[in-house]
């Protein structure tokens, strides 16, 4: 998908993984940390889930680019209860119809995120560096090698 800027996991705000496929065109952040966009993730899709009663957020457009969020839910170590896993990418939109990339987004993550849900079940997710490996097979799932 070589649409795709950037791909990340966010569990209760923070960003467990994530993989720069390539850098926004225009990078207007000002220093806004992964900690933020993961805030920000999971409260938008707090207030969709809340105000359209249970209903998720698939998506958001910026200009050329569309925020995809896929929401799975995970049994973390310290709780009886599953929570939101939410899977984003970051895709620019200036070539294809919204509707067409995310369509295409959900085919092509769905399972890599069932291989994440598998892995992590259960497991203690204050412990980030964990998830340090599963950034490789982030890429690898969308980063295309020549046949040998």
């Amino acid at each position: 998908m070589k649409e795709l800027y950037e791909l990340g996991f966010v569990f209760r705000g923070f960003v467990l993984v994530n993989h720069i496929f390539k850098n926004l065109p225009v990078q207007k952040e000002h220093g806004v940390t992964q900690d933020l966009r993961g805030a920000f993730i999971s409260a938008i899709n707090a207030f969709a889930d809340t105000a359209f009663n249970k209903s998720s957020l698939e998506y958001l457009e910026s200009g050329n680019i569309i925020f995809i969020f896929k929401i799975a839910e995970i049994q973390s170590g310290d709780n009886n209860l599953k929570e939101s896993l939410i899977l984003y990418g970051l895709v620019d939109k200036s070539k294809k119809k919204s509707d067409r990339l995310v369509r295409k987004f959900f085919e092509k993550v769905d399972p890599m995120l069932q291989l994440f849900l598998q892995k992590y079940s259960k497991a203690n997710f204050s412990e980030l560096n964990q998830f340090e490996s599963f950034e490789q097979i982030m890429k690898d799932f969308f980063i295309k090698r020549p046949q040998e």
